[in-house]
Protein backbone atom coordinates (compact mmCIF):
# COMPACT_ATOMS: atom_id res chain seq x y z
CA UNK A 1 0.00 0.00 0.00
CA UNK A 2 1.60 3.29 -0.83
CA UNK A 3 1.91 5.60 1.35
CA UNK A 4 0.06 9.00 1.93
CA UNK A 5 1.89 12.06 0.91
CA UNK A 6 1.77 13.73 4.08
CA UNK A 7 3.99 10.27 5.38
CA UNK A 8 6.31 10.88 2.51
CA UNK A 9 7.07 14.35 3.27
CA UNK A 10 7.84 13.96 7.15
CA UNK A 11 10.37 10.61 6.17
CA UNK A 12 12.00 13.09 3.50
CA UNK A 13 12.70 15.89 6.40
CA UNK A 14 13.58 13.19 8.66
CA UNK A 15 16.21 11.97 6.10
CA UNK A 16 17.48 14.96 5.54
CA UNK A 17 17.80 15.92 9.07
CA UNK A 18 19.46 12.82 9.35
CA UNK A 19 22.12 13.61 6.75
CA UNK A 20 22.66 17.31 7.98
CA UNK A 21 23.38 15.66 11.35
CA UNK A 22 25.77 13.55 10.64
CA UNK A 23 27.54 16.19 8.05
CA UNK A 24 27.91 18.22 11.42
CA UNK A 25 29.40 15.93 13.58
CA UNK A 26 31.91 14.85 10.74
CA UNK A 27 33.23 18.76 10.20
CA UNK A 28 36.33 20.07 11.52
CA UNK A 29 35.69 21.89 15.25
CA UNK A 30 35.77 25.77 14.72
CA UNK A 31 38.39 27.25 16.53
CA UNK A 32 36.83 29.99 19.49
CA UNK A 33 39.03 33.00 20.30
CA UNK A 34 38.04 35.42 23.24
CA UNK A 35 36.72 39.02 22.36
CA UNK A 36 39.73 41.63 22.53
CA UNK A 37 40.24 43.28 25.86
CA UNK A 38 39.54 47.09 25.55
CA UNK A 39 42.73 47.92 27.55
CA UNK A 40 44.87 45.93 25.55
CA UNK A 41 45.23 48.52 22.66
CA UNK A 42 47.12 51.25 24.77
CA UNK A 43 48.40 48.58 27.56
CA UNK A 44 50.97 46.02 26.69
CA UNK A 45 50.67 44.21 30.25
CA UNK A 46 47.04 43.56 29.42
CA UNK A 47 47.35 41.55 25.92
CA UNK A 48 47.70 38.47 27.98
CA UNK A 49 44.86 39.02 30.01
CA UNK A 50 43.07 35.81 28.99
CA UNK A 51 45.81 33.17 30.29
CA UNK A 52 45.32 31.39 33.05
CA UNK A 53 47.80 32.06 35.91
CA UNK A 54 46.91 29.15 37.32
CA UNK A 55 49.53 27.40 34.90
CA UNK A 56 52.17 30.02 35.93
CA UNK A 57 55.30 28.68 37.66
CA UNK A 58 54.80 29.15 41.82
CA UNK A 59 58.39 29.91 41.84
CA UNK A 60 59.55 33.28 44.29
CA UNK A 61 60.14 36.37 42.63
CA UNK A 62 63.46 37.74 41.82
CA UNK A 63 66.31 38.45 44.38
CA UNK A 64 66.67 40.04 46.32
CA UNK A 65 64.83 39.07 49.10
CA UNK A 66 65.03 38.76 52.96
CA UNK A 67 65.25 35.54 54.57
CA UNK A 68 66.13 33.84 58.19
CA UNK A 69 69.58 34.50 58.68
CA UNK A 70 70.86 33.30 62.46
CA UNK A 71 68.21 35.12 65.18
CA UNK A 72 67.31 37.79 62.91
CA UNK A 73 64.06 36.82 62.84
CA UNK A 74 63.83 35.70 66.65
CA UNK A 75 60.59 36.38 68.15
CA UNK A 76 62.54 37.85 71.27
CA UNK A 77 64.79 40.46 69.12
CA UNK A 78 64.22 43.28 69.31
CA UNK A 79 66.58 44.80 66.90
CA UNK A 80 64.88 42.02 64.38
CA UNK A 81 64.44 42.61 60.52
CA UNK A 82 60.74 42.52 60.91
CA UNK A 83 59.21 45.58 60.03
CA UNK A 84 56.47 47.57 61.11
CA UNK A 85 53.64 44.92 60.11
CA UNK A 86 51.13 42.34 61.32
CA UNK A 87 48.80 39.76 60.35
CA UNK A 88 45.29 40.40 61.13
CA UNK A 89 42.10 38.56 61.55
CA UNK A 90 38.56 39.46 62.16
CA UNK A 91 37.13 36.93 63.92
CA UNK A 92 34.33 35.78 66.48
CA UNK A 93 34.76 33.29 69.26
CA UNK A 94 32.48 31.22 67.63
CA UNK A 95 34.84 30.84 64.48
CA UNK A 96 37.50 29.70 66.51
CA UNK A 97 38.23 25.90 65.27
CA UNK A 98 38.28 27.22 62.25
CA UNK A 99 41.18 30.07 62.69
CA UNK A 100 43.28 27.84 64.67
CA UNK A 101 43.37 25.62 61.20
CA UNK A 102 44.33 28.82 59.27
CA UNK A 103 46.30 29.52 61.77
CA UNK A 104 48.40 26.71 61.86
CA UNK A 105 49.05 26.64 57.76
CA UNK A 106 50.27 30.46 57.85
CA UNK A 107 52.28 28.75 61.05
CA UNK A 108 54.25 25.94 59.46
CA UNK A 109 54.67 27.86 55.96
CA UNK A 110 55.62 31.21 56.90
CA UNK A 111 55.43 32.42 60.60
CA UNK A 112 56.86 30.31 62.49
CA UNK A 113 60.44 31.39 60.64
CA UNK A 114 59.65 35.49 60.59
CA UNK A 115 57.77 35.90 64.20
CA UNK A 116 55.19 39.03 62.96
CA UNK A 117 52.74 39.42 65.29
CA UNK A 118 49.36 38.30 65.12
CA UNK A 119 46.23 41.03 66.03
CA UNK A 120 43.02 39.75 66.35
CA UNK A 121 39.29 41.84 66.21
CA UNK A 122 36.05 41.26 67.28
CA UNK A 123 33.20 43.03 67.93
CA UNK A 124 32.95 41.58 71.27
CA UNK A 125 35.16 40.75 73.81
CA UNK A 126 37.31 37.39 72.64
CA UNK A 127 37.14 35.16 75.62
CA UNK A 128 39.32 33.42 77.66
CA UNK A 129 40.11 30.25 75.49
CA UNK A 130 39.81 31.99 72.83
CA UNK A 131 42.78 33.97 73.84
CA UNK A 132 44.30 30.69 75.37
CA UNK A 133 43.90 28.34 72.51
CA UNK A 134 45.14 31.18 69.48
CA UNK A 135 48.33 32.36 71.79
CA UNK A 136 49.30 28.82 71.75
CA UNK A 137 50.06 28.18 68.22
CA UNK A 138 52.77 30.80 67.67
CA UNK A 139 55.52 32.28 69.33
CA UNK A 140 54.55 35.72 68.06
CA UNK A 141 53.11 38.48 69.73
CA UNK A 142 49.64 38.18 69.93
CA UNK A 143 46.92 41.32 70.10
CA UNK A 144 43.24 40.82 71.23
CA UNK A 145 41.04 44.10 70.10
CA UNK A 146 38.01 45.26 70.41
CA UNK A 147 36.24 47.24 67.65
CA UNK A 148 35.02 50.52 68.74
CA UNK A 149 31.37 50.93 68.95
CA UNK A 150 31.08 53.78 66.41
CA UNK A 151 33.51 51.90 64.13
CA UNK A 152 30.64 48.89 64.21
CA UNK A 153 27.44 50.34 64.82
CA UNK A 154 25.03 51.15 62.38
CA UNK A 155 25.61 54.87 60.91
CA UNK A 156 22.87 57.66 62.06
CA UNK A 157 22.27 58.42 58.43
CA UNK A 158 20.58 54.76 57.70
CA UNK A 159 16.78 53.85 57.81
CA UNK A 160 16.70 50.81 59.17
CA UNK A 161 13.05 50.30 57.62
CA UNK A 162 14.56 51.22 54.28
CA UNK A 163 17.46 48.48 54.92
CA UNK A 164 14.69 45.65 55.51
CA UNK A 165 13.08 46.84 52.54
CA UNK A 166 16.12 46.72 50.56
CA UNK A 167 17.16 43.60 51.61
CA UNK A 168 13.90 42.17 50.89
CA UNK A 169 14.91 43.45 47.47
CA UNK A 170 18.26 41.61 47.37
CA UNK A 171 16.81 38.72 49.02
CA UNK A 172 14.09 38.33 45.71
CA UNK A 173 17.40 38.42 43.24
CA UNK A 174 18.72 35.76 45.56
CA UNK A 175 21.90 37.82 46.53
CA UNK A 176 23.66 36.72 50.06
CA UNK A 177 23.41 37.84 53.12
CA UNK A 178 21.19 40.63 52.52
CA UNK A 179 19.41 40.60 55.82
CA UNK A 180 22.68 39.49 58.43
CA UNK A 181 23.23 42.77 59.86
CA UNK A 182 26.57 41.78 60.78
CA UNK A 183 27.69 41.15 57.40
CA UNK A 184 26.75 44.58 55.87
CA UNK A 185 28.59 45.83 59.03
CA UNK A 186 31.83 43.99 58.35
CA UNK A 187 31.93 45.21 54.81
CA UNK A 188 32.29 48.56 55.78
CA UNK A 189 34.45 47.97 58.84
CA UNK A 190 36.87 46.49 55.93
CA UNK A 191 36.41 48.95 53.53
CA UNK A 192 37.09 52.04 55.53
CA UNK A 193 37.71 51.94 59.55
CA UNK A 194 40.02 49.14 60.46
CA UNK A 195 42.69 50.91 59.92
CA UNK A 196 41.59 53.30 62.07
CA UNK A 197 41.78 51.12 65.17
CA UNK A 198 43.84 52.59 67.21
CA UNK A 199 45.65 49.27 68.07
CA UNK A 200 47.14 49.57 64.24
CA UNK A 201 48.30 53.11 64.32
CA UNK A 202 52.18 51.70 64.36
CA UNK A 203 51.76 49.21 61.62
CA UNK A 204 52.11 50.12 58.28
CA UNK A 205 51.90 46.87 56.22
CA UNK A 206 48.89 43.97 56.97
CA UNK A 207 48.18 40.49 55.86
CA UNK A 208 44.28 39.37 56.18
CA UNK A 209 43.37 35.90 57.05
CA UNK A 210 40.39 34.52 57.00
CA UNK A 211 39.10 31.35 59.22
CA UNK A 212 38.78 28.28 57.53
CA UNK A 213 41.33 29.43 54.68
CA UNK A 214 44.71 26.93 53.81
CA UNK A 215 47.90 27.65 53.24
CA UNK A 216 50.02 25.03 51.57
CA UNK A 217 53.08 26.06 49.97
CA UNK A 218 56.48 27.12 52.40
CA UNK A 219 57.22 30.94 52.34
CA UNK A 220 60.65 31.29 53.24
CA UNK A 221 61.53 35.09 52.71
CA UNK A 222 59.67 37.88 54.32
CA UNK A 223 56.82 38.75 52.39
CA UNK A 224 56.35 42.14 54.33
CA UNK A 225 59.99 43.37 53.23
CA UNK A 226 59.41 42.45 49.70
CA UNK A 227 56.79 44.79 49.41
CA UNK A 228 58.38 47.95 51.26
CA UNK A 229 61.89 46.65 48.87
CA UNK A 230 59.36 46.94 45.76
CA UNK A 231 57.52 49.53 46.54
CA UNK A 232 54.30 47.74 46.66
CA UNK A 233 51.09 49.11 47.67
CA UNK A 234 48.55 45.83 47.31
CA UNK A 235 49.00 42.12 46.88
CA UNK A 236 45.69 40.09 45.87
CA UNK A 237 45.53 36.33 44.81
CA UNK A 238 42.40 36.09 42.57
CA UNK A 239 39.73 38.13 40.79
CA UNK A 240 36.39 37.28 40.35
CA UNK A 241 33.19 38.54 39.20
CA UNK A 242 30.57 40.24 41.93
CA UNK A 243 27.29 39.60 41.93
CA UNK A 244 25.79 42.81 39.58
CA UNK A 245 23.05 42.86 41.96
CA UNK A 246 25.11 43.29 44.84
CA UNK A 247 25.96 46.95 43.55
CA UNK A 248 23.87 48.60 40.64
CA UNK A 249 24.68 51.92 42.22
CA UNK A 250 28.64 51.48 43.37
CA UNK A 251 29.98 52.69 40.14
CA UNK A 252 27.21 55.56 39.44
CA UNK A 253 28.64 56.78 43.00
CA UNK A 254 31.88 56.05 41.42
CA UNK A 255 31.62 58.22 39.37
CA UNK A 256 29.53 61.07 40.71
CA UNK A 257 32.51 61.43 43.20
CA UNK A 258 34.96 61.68 40.17
CA UNK A 259 32.79 64.00 38.44
CA UNK A 260 33.76 67.11 40.75
CA UNK A 261 37.24 68.80 39.09
CA UNK A 262 39.07 68.32 42.42
CA UNK A 263 38.06 64.66 42.75
CA UNK A 264 39.06 64.29 39.39
CA UNK A 265 42.45 65.11 39.50
CA UNK A 266 42.78 62.30 42.02
CA UNK A 267 43.13 59.62 38.62
CA UNK A 268 45.92 58.46 38.12
CA UNK A 269 47.16 58.84 34.25
CA UNK A 270 47.74 55.89 33.86
CA UNK A 271 44.77 54.19 35.36
CA UNK A 272 43.02 51.03 34.11
CA UNK A 273 39.54 52.56 34.09
CA UNK A 274 38.90 50.36 30.40
CA UNK A 275 39.30 47.06 33.55
CA UNK A 276 36.80 48.76 35.39
CA UNK A 277 34.40 49.35 32.80
CA UNK A 278 34.93 46.34 30.69
CA UNK A 279 31.43 45.17 29.27
CA UNK A 280 33.48 42.19 26.73
CA UNK A 281 33.26 39.32 28.91
CA UNK A 282 30.55 39.31 31.04
CA UNK A 283 28.23 42.11 29.56
CA UNK A 284 25.31 41.19 31.32
CA UNK A 285 27.21 41.90 34.50
CA UNK A 286 28.24 44.97 33.31
CA UNK A 287 24.50 46.11 32.30
CA UNK A 288 23.36 45.21 35.53
CA UNK A 289 26.11 46.93 37.04
CA UNK A 290 25.38 49.96 35.39
CA UNK A 291 28.82 50.02 33.69
CA UNK A 292 31.08 48.43 36.30
CA UNK A 293 32.01 45.00 35.08
CA UNK A 294 32.49 43.54 38.80
CA UNK A 295 35.76 41.74 37.88
CA UNK A 296 37.40 42.31 41.92
CA UNK A 297 40.71 41.67 43.70
CA UNK A 298 39.27 38.94 46.13
CA UNK A 299 40.01 40.59 49.65
CA UNK A 300 40.11 37.48 51.42
CA UNK A 301 43.81 36.88 51.21
CA UNK A 302 44.99 40.25 50.82
CA UNK A 303 48.37 42.18 51.86
CA UNK A 304 48.16 45.82 52.14
CA UNK A 305 50.34 49.09 52.74
CA UNK A 306 47.72 51.08 55.14
CA UNK A 307 49.20 54.49 53.95
CA UNK A 308 47.32 54.06 50.71
CA UNK A 309 43.82 53.16 53.02
CA UNK A 310 45.04 56.21 55.38
CA UNK A 311 45.42 58.72 51.94
CA UNK A 312 43.14 61.70 51.73
CA UNK A 313 41.93 61.19 48.46
CA UNK A 314 40.82 57.49 49.59
CA UNK A 315 39.06 58.86 52.52
CA UNK A 316 37.37 61.20 50.43
CA UNK A 317 35.74 58.41 48.47
CA UNK A 318 35.22 56.15 51.14
CA UNK A 319 33.53 59.25 52.84
CA UNK A 320 31.25 59.72 49.74
CA UNK A 321 30.75 55.75 49.36
CA UNK A 322 29.88 55.55 52.85
CA UNK A 323 27.04 58.46 52.96
CA UNK A 324 25.30 57.59 49.93
CA UNK A 325 24.30 54.08 52.20
CA UNK A 326 25.09 51.56 49.68
CA UNK A 327 26.74 49.08 52.32
CA UNK A 328 22.99 48.73 53.86
CA UNK A 329 20.56 49.33 51.51
CA UNK A 330 23.15 47.15 48.66
CA UNK A 331 25.54 45.04 50.02
CA UNK A 332 28.29 46.70 48.57
CA UNK A 333 32.05 44.52 49.64
CA UNK A 334 35.06 46.17 50.44
CA UNK A 335 36.75 44.16 47.61
CA UNK A 336 34.99 45.95 44.57
CA UNK A 337 34.58 49.25 47.00
CA UNK A 338 38.42 49.26 47.31
CA UNK A 339 39.86 48.00 44.07
CA UNK A 340 37.74 50.78 42.28
CA UNK A 341 39.95 53.12 44.26
CA UNK A 342 43.19 50.65 43.88
CA UNK A 343 42.61 50.88 39.57
CA UNK A 344 41.38 54.39 39.05
CA UNK A 345 44.50 55.40 40.83
CA UNK A 346 46.79 52.79 38.99
CA UNK A 347 49.17 51.88 42.45
CA UNK A 348 51.67 49.38 42.26
CA UNK A 349 50.84 46.21 42.89
CA UNK A 350 51.40 42.35 42.77
CA UNK A 351 49.69 39.29 42.08
CA UNK A 352 50.19 36.33 44.86
CA UNK A 353 50.31 33.37 42.44
CA UNK A 354 47.80 30.56 43.05
CA UNK A 355 45.16 27.48 43.37
CA UNK A 356 41.77 28.87 43.81
CA UNK A 357 41.18 29.89 47.47
CA UNK A 358 44.76 28.62 48.38
CA UNK A 359 47.39 31.07 48.80
CA UNK A 360 51.01 29.96 46.77
CA UNK A 361 54.08 32.20 47.88
CA UNK A 362 55.17 33.90 44.36
CA UNK A 363 54.86 37.14 44.25
CA UNK A 364 54.33 38.69 40.90
CA UNK A 365 54.18 42.26 39.34
CA UNK A 366 51.48 43.39 37.42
Amino acid sequence: MALSRPVRVLAAIAALLFIFSILQMLRTPVKLTPPSFGSSKDNPKDQDAWRDPNLDPADEPSEPLRRVDGDNYSPNNPNSDRINATILSLVRNSELPQLLMSMRDLERTFNSKFNYPWTFFNDEPFTEEFKRRTSAETAAQVRYEQIPKEHWEVPSWINMDLFEESANILKEQDVQYAHMLSYHQMCRWNSGLFYKHPALADYRYYWRVEPNVHFFCDIDYDVFRFMEDHNKTYGFTINLYDSPESLPTLWPETIKFLASDANNKLMHPENAMLWLQDKERRPKHNEKANGYSTCHFWSNFEIGDMEFWRSEAYEKYFEHLDRAGGFFYERWGDAPEQENELTWQQVPRYRISTYPLFQLPELTQV
